[in-house]
């Protein structure tokens, strides 16, 4: 039995039968071959798998995919604009948030949602924000730096474009 879903993707609409109990990291990975998406724990732990739908955080091993029809999701690889990475993708790598790599698109896809709702959190805001993802290089303190950083970049961005509308 399969069950068909339609659901948008970084912008991109996709119409595709799939099994019922396909977790959405899945199908994201394995289908639309979005591998940015990473799978850690599967048990909602880690938070490497976090994606946004519909604009919010989601750890897509939480969901079946068939429960994102009609949704609009992204990836990390949806971040970036007309190949320009987002500001949090850069200060990422300008502030070395990053070791491994493993859970750095999860790490900015929460961050971004924590930017998108709170355009300037504090320390310990960002800290509660990411208490779902877990890193094992950094010790974090370059993450907070990033998402520090990639907020001023933003608040700048924002006041730049205001200046010329």
């Amino acid at each position: 039995m399969s069950i068909t879903i339609n659901v948008t993707v970084n912008g991109q609409k996709y119409n595709h039968n799939l099994e019922p109990r396909l977790l959405l990291v899945h199908y994201l990975r394995d289908t639309l071959r979005l591998t940015g998406t990473h799978v850690g724990c599967d048990t909602s732990s880690c938070g490497t798998c976090t994606i946004h739908v519909n604009g919010k955080a989601t750890k897509s091993c939480t969901i079946l995919a068939v429960q994102a029809d009609g949704y609009n999701i992204t990836t990390i690889e949806g971040l970036a604009n007309n190949g320009d990475m987002h500001p949090l993708q850069e200060c990422f790598k300008e502030c070395h948030g990053l070791q491994c790599g493993f859970c750095t698109p999860g790490m900015i896809m929460t961050s971004a949602d924590l930017l998108q709702n709170n355009p300037n959190p504090d320390e310990e805001e960002i800290r509660a924000a990411l208490e779902g993802n877990f890193c094992r290089c950094t010790g974090y303190h370059n993450i907070v730096k990033s998402v520090q950083y990639a907020a001023e970049k933003m608040a700048a961005n924002k006041i730049k474009k205001e200046a010329t509308v």
